[in-house]
């Protein structure tokens, strides 16, 4: 929603017109040039020729997520919610956009990303509920336990990366999202099967989350695919993925206190690489598996990941959850389970670092 301020209403006076902070004024036209006589009122919507505050969900998250399904939903939250900051920080292999949305003006920064493999897209679902989740927080001024929403906005930036395997994600919801040249392509590599549920690659054969500096060679030696395919090939070498190196990119110029992947598969919480993971790991793992449940594990015989790389470079704090139980790709049936079960890791990771 825009107001005409060419009445001359103040900042202040807009503020309590709409219920709305001034710093979330402030935030949601910061792209706006000076002098504009229409300034946006985040968390305001149209409603038969009225206006009203949103205090419900605005989108639904429970659904195939395919990739234009994704940029769809985001463009609709720009728009209610604009102090979003919205990036596109790549492209995929087919040329689709990678985003990366920010929420907050904190030094603290947390990162989380989803659907690192194709068939476990339910992971952006989930993700994309606990955004929702949290912008109404913000809106309306709310609470989680003991910690003011507003508190955790003004102290951390949160960084999301909803899809970072869009076209393998179209793959596995539906073939006919891709290019028939490519379709031929992956076809061979799935023993001409035309069910892609199990894929877990990009495009061309590759396990993004094989794809990381952090003892690569070994993970390269010892797995079984020698070649693109459906599952685990770690690439000719590591980084050798747009996908890949957009993440690595993104960790690299953005200095994340935290990083947290989510996967799909076991109720579990990876947390220690190598003995390099710092003993606040320790500190918020504990924290995770209260308020979710899942188990912490430490060490796992597993290299090259996302989160290992993290680690092993930054001596930071990186997890890899692993959401729900089942085969992949795991049903909306379970929707409602897996996000009651981790929605209090979202907020966790949140205010773990205050």
């Amino acid at each position: 929603m825009k107001w005409d301020i060419s009445t001359g209403d103040s900042l202040e006076e807009i503020s309590k017109k709409f219920q709305i902070p001034p710093y979330l004024l402030e935030d949601s036209n910061q792209r706006f040039a000076l002098g504009s006589d229409k300034i946006n009122i985040p968390g305001w919507i149209k409603t038969n020729n009225d206006f009203e505050k949103v205090t419900n969900d605005v989108i639904n998250t429970k659904k195939p997520y395919c990739y234009h399904e994704l940029k769809n939903d985001l463009n609709y939250l720009c728009e209610v919610f604009p102090f979003i900051r919205k990036e596109v920080i790549g492209y995929s292999v087919l040329g689709l956009p990678l985003y990366e949305l920010k929420i907050g003006r904190g030094k603290k920064k947390v990162h989380m990303n989803a659907s690192f493999h194709a068939n476990e897209w339910i992971t952006t679902c989930i993700m994309m509920k606990w955004l929702q989740d949290y912008l109404l927080a913000i809106i309306n001024q709310q609470s989680f336990h003991s910690y003011q929403v507003e508190d955790l906005y003004k102290e951390v930036t949160l960084s999301i990366v909803p899809m970072v395997n869009p076209d393998g994600v179209n793959l596995v919801i539906n073939k006919k999202l891709i290019p028939i040249q490519n379709l031929q392509y992956v076809l061979k590599l799935n023993r001409n099967n035309e069910d892609f549920s199990e894929w877990k690659a990009n495009i061309r054969g590759v396990d993004l989350n094989n794809q990381y500096p952090a003892n690569w060679i070994i993970e390269k030696e010892r797995k079984v695919p020698k070649s693109p395919a459906p599952r685990d090939y770690p690439g000719d070498f590591y980084l050798t993925e747009p996908e890949s190196i957009v993440m690595e990119q993104l960790v690299r110029r953005s200095d994340f206190d935290v990083v947290v992947a989510f996967h799909t598969q076991g109720e579990e919480i990876y947390w220690g690489y190598e003995g390099f993971e710092p003993i606040l790991s320790y500190q918020i793992v504990k924290e995770f598996e209260k308020v979710s449940g899942y188990k912490p594990v430490q060490y796992i015989d597993s290299h090259a990941g996302f989160r290992d790389w993290f680690i092993y470079t930054y001596r930071k704090p990186g997890f890899t959850v692993e959401l729900g139980l089942g085969e992949n790709p795991l049903p909306l049936s379970e929707f409602d389970s897996i996000y009651c079960k981790s929605k209090g890791l979202f907020w966790s990771s949140l205010f773990m670092c205050l």
